[in-house]
């Protein structure tokens, strides 16, 4: 049972990360990246 387990678990978390990965090389998704960084940055230097 428990190698069952890890063996679904496993694929979930392999197809969790293509998902990711196809989603990061998108343009608009890129941008909005590099925005929320830029706002974290920023706000680090506020403070």
């Amino acid at each position: 049972m428990g190698f069952l387990r890890k063996a679904i678990r496993g694929g979930i978390a392999m197809k969790a990360l293509q998902i990711v990965q196809r989603e990061a090389g998108k343009p608009e998704n890129q941008r909005k990246a590099k925005e929320m960084v830029a706002k974290v940055r920023n706000g680090r230097k506020q403070r």
